[in-house]
């Protein structure tokens, strides 16, 4: 039997909401093991002057505690 934990990140990219999904990983990969899913709960974008400037997600992140 698997013990999972889910957590909330916020992430951005300049790029694409795909772009700040991967960041969001790596970044938690840095300091957590095994991460089995990610689940975009949110996606929203900065405009200035007419322009998208930022993507953003909000997710939640599952990783089996060992």
């Amino acid at each position: 039997m698997a013990v999972l934990k889910v957590i909330e990140v916020l992430s951005s990219s300049t790029v694409s909401w795909e772009d700040a999904t991967r960041k969001a990983v790596a970044h938690a990969a840095k300091s957590l093991k095994n991460i089995r899913s990610v689940y975009v709960q949110d996606q929203s974008a900065s405009v200035k002057d007419n322009e998208v400037t930022e993507f953003r997600v909000n997710l939640k992140l599952t990783f089996e505690i060992e």
